[in-house]
């Protein structure tokens, strides 16, 4: 059985980073959530890796952190 993309070797630092943006801007999983539009749960789930967060998201999730996009993305090429 395959693994599920989320698990890959290549996107292990993506939930963490994640969860570092939301916290660095000060924000409950619910706050942030309220600003992408997500409930509180989609914003668990990406923190955990139980879905997996395509580009697009990402971006989003960057903009809703008060983090320019490319800054978060050289975050994630440093881990």
């Amino acid at each position: 059985m395959a693994a599920k993309a989320q698990h890959a070797v290549g996107y292990r630092a993506v939930p963490p980073l994640l969860r570092t943006l939301r916290e660095k801007a000060n924000l409950t999983q619910r706050e942030l959530g309220k600003r992408m539009g997500k409930p509180q749960s989609w914003i668990h789930n990406c923190e955990t890796a139980n879905r997996r967060v395509d580009l697009g998201e990402f971006v989003a999730w960057c903009e809703a952190c008060g983090v320019k996009p490319l800054d978060g993305l050289k975050r994630f090429l440093k881990e």
